[in-house]
């Protein structure tokens, strides 16, 4: 009888952000970091879930997404993130969605939706993520919930998409961590047109 091995489902940070390393601005806009998204190619990438999207990008950018998306088992995100993004019409792309927040939202949670809720912290976010994702990666989104992992020891990989932008001010991607310096791995480098794309191992202490 053959030993089954079972993959362990890795954490992954995925955001966009200003080379100055801001993720939106001081009243939330994220246009000039996500632009590149809609309007830096040709290629078009369709996303799927309840609220499509469509993005053109570049072809290197292209062959990075769809690998990156085709890795992923579920999305963890904070309580902002789902409401800038209107609960994603109930069925996030990505797959199941797991929302860190205090208070579940009214209204919520819905009939055929796979967003979920998790009130008990981050720890008990991942754990929940990781089941719902069966071996494949957990995508994190939104800066406060990737500092959680971050601090939590609990983050296996980060990528940022660097916007050739500088804001100067606003809401930064890696602004409260614990433990610091975070030791990187060596990063994979995708130079797309209007992004650059880094993939950064997290090495476990």
């Amino acid at each position: 009888m053959r030993n089954i091995v079972v993959k362990e489902s890795k954490v992954v940070a995925i955001m966009s952000m200003s080379l100055d390393g801001y993720v939106a601005d001081l009243n939330d806009g994220v246009a000039e970091v996500f632009d590149w998204y809609f309007t830096s190619g040709d290629v078009e990438i369709h996303t799927g879930g309840s609220d499509p999207m469509t993005f053109k990008v570049s072809g290197p950018s292209a062959e990075h997404l769809r690998g990156l998306t085709s890795e992923l088992g579920a999305v963890l995100t904070g309580r902002r993130t789902f409401d800038v993004a209107g609960g994603w019409g109930g069925n996030h792309a990505w797959g199941p969605a797991f929302v860190l927040t205090h208070h579940i939202p009214a209204g919520w949670p819905r009939p055929n939706s796979t967003v979920q809720f998790v009130t008990d912290g981050i720890e008990s976010a991942v754990s929940q993520a990781k089941a719902a994702a069966a071996g494949k990666s957990v995508g994190v989104h939104g800066a406060d919930t990737i500092q959680q992992c971050l601090n939590a020891g609990l983050l296996d990989e980060i990528h940022v998409d660097i916007a050739p932008v500088l804001l100067g001010s606003g809401v930064r991607l890696f602004d409260r961590l614990a433990g610091t310096p975070v030791v990187l791995g060596n990063p994979t480098v995708i130079p797309g047109v209007g992004v650059t794309h880094l993939r950064y191992p997290v090495r476990k202490a």
